[in-house]
């Protein structure tokens, strides 16, 4: 079956073509879900919630650009959804070292992605939400405002503080490892 086919026949509500499409992408997109939720039974929410939303507006895909980042899309819209519903919160975290140390580059060399993802795991909420729309996702300092009902200006500052925390996560690491 084409991914047209497929589309069309979510379009249809036949639960074949929807089984099939959740299937496909759920593995990926609760991957996306982990990134803003606090915890695995938030991430399955959000999910949940994401894929409602998939199929209920399947009809505005317009054929044009990826499926798949059309699903993601829709998918992160949806877990900021559910971030709003629980008061996401934008909390000013005072630095315990302003001048964090310039880190090397061999030092991100030794971890991996999976220790990554955990760091960014134990950010604050709003630090996190930031950082997963504009580094991961890619959006712009500008969209992420309008998305989280935020300045552009608080978008960017969360975004510099959540990337000094994630440094001085990393040193913490590295030191331990040594």
């Amino acid at each position: 079956m084409t991914e047209y086919e497929l589309i069309k026949g979510c379009i249809s509500n036949d639960s074949r073509c929807q089984r099939t499409l959740f299937e496909q992408y759920a593995g990926k997109m609760m991957a996306v879900c982990l990134r803003y939720a606090q915890d695995q039974m938030e991430a399955e929410d959000m999910l949940q919630d994401g894929f409602i939303r998939v199929f209920s507006n399947m009809h505005q895909f317009k054929f044009e650009g990826s499926f798949e980042g059309w699903i993601r899309r829709v998918i992160v819209n949806a877990a900021l959804k559910r971030l709003q519903k629980r008061k996401l919160h934008f909390q000013e975290i005072t630095d315990r070292n302003d001048d964090a140390p310039r880190m090397e580059p061999y030092v991100y060399n030794h971890l991996g992605e999976a220790e990554l993802m955990q760091l960014i795991q134990q950010l604050p909420d709003g630090y996190r939400t930031v950082f997963n729309l504009n580094v991961i996702e890619g959006y712009s300092h500008e969209e992420i405002a309008d998305m989280l009902g935020i300045q552009a200006g608080t978008s960017r500052s969360q975004l510099v503080k959540a990337r000094k925390m994630l440094q001085q996560q990393i040193l913490e690491r590295q030191k331990i490892a040594v």
